[in-house]
C-alpha cells in the first residue's frame, strides 16, 4: 500500500508555492510504500536507522522469512540471536525485543497511538529504546499516514530544500517558514523533497558549500 494523497494536496501546495509546484509537475505522482501495522512499522524503522535502503530491504526480507509475521509474539519466540542472524545489529535486536516485551506485557499500549495528536504520539514513541524524534516522525508518516509531518532532522529533506530553493544551509527558522507554507500537507511536500534529493529532477543540484576537503579533491 502506498501513502495516500491526490489532487487536493498537490493543488494546495502548488497554490502556496509556485517553485514547489513546478517540482510537483516535473516529478508527477510519488509512490512511497507504507506499513499500516504499527508494531511492524516500528520494527521496520528501527532496523532502517543508519543503513541504506538496499540493505534495509535485504535485512527486512530475511527477518520476514525467519518470523513469518512480524509480531511481538514471533519476535520473542525467535529471540535476539535469531534477529542478529538476519543482519540486525546487537543493539537494534535488543531494542526490538525490548519493544516486543513491552507490547506483550501491556506496558506499551500500541492501540492508543493512532488516537493521539502528532505531538502526543511522538512523545509516547520516543519513550521506547531506540526511537528518537526522527524515527517517531517517520512512523507517523509511513504507518499512520499523518498528513502534516515535516522532519527537521531528516538530512534528505534539508538537501531537497537546498536544491529546490537554492539555499546554502537550512536553519531552523528557515525550515519553520517552509513548514508553515506547506501545512497542513507537509507530508506530501516531504515526498517531493525526498524525490528531488534523490535526483528525480534533472539539473537540480545541492547548493550547500563544499567542504575544504571536497574542494581539494575537485581541484
Amino acid at each position: 500500500m502506498d501513502f495516500q494523497y491526490g489532487s487536493v494536496e498537490t493543488e494546495y501546495l502548488k497554490s502556496r508555492d509556485k517553485t514547489l509546484g513546478a517540482v510537483i509537475d516535473a516529478v508527477g505522482h510519488v509512490s512511497r510504500t507504507v506499513d499500516t501495522d504499527l508494531f511492524s512499522a516500528v520494527v521496520h524503522q528501527i532496523i532502517g536507522q543508519q543503513i541504506s535502503t538496499k540493505a534495509l530491504t535485504t535485512v527486512w526480507g530475511r527477518m520476514c522469512a525467519e518470523l513469518g509475521e512480524v509480531t511481538a509474539d514471533t519476535v520473542l519466540t525467535v529471540g535476539a540471536d535469531a534477529l542478529q542472524s538476519c543482519g540486525i545489529t546487537f543493539r537494534k535486536a535488543e531494542y526490538i525485543t525490548d519493544f516486543a516485551r513491552k507490547v506483550q506485557s501491556g506496558e506499551f499500549d500500541l492501540q492508543k497511538i493512532p488516537t493521539m495528536s502528532d505531538a502526543e504520539a511522538i512523545s509516547e514513541l520516543v519513550k521506547l529504546s531506540g526511537i528518537g524524534v526522527w524515527t517517531a516522525e517517520m512512523i507517523l508518516l509511513f504507518c499512520l499516514q499523518r498528513p502534516d509531518v515535516f522532519s527537521f532532522d531528516d538530512l534528505a529533506i534539508q538537501r531537497g530544500l537546498r536544491m529546490v530553493y537554492h539555499h546554502r544551509a537550512i536553519s531552523r527558522e528557515l525550515f519553520e517558514k517552509y513548514r508553515r507554507r506547506y501545512s497542513p500537507y507537509c507530508s506530501v511536500a516531504s515526498l517531493y523533497l525526498w524525490a528531488v534529493a534523490g535526483g528525480a529532477v534533472e539539473g537540480m543540484r545541492d547548493y550547500a558549500p563544499k567542504t575544504a576537503k571536497t574542494r581539494k579533491k575537485v581541484n
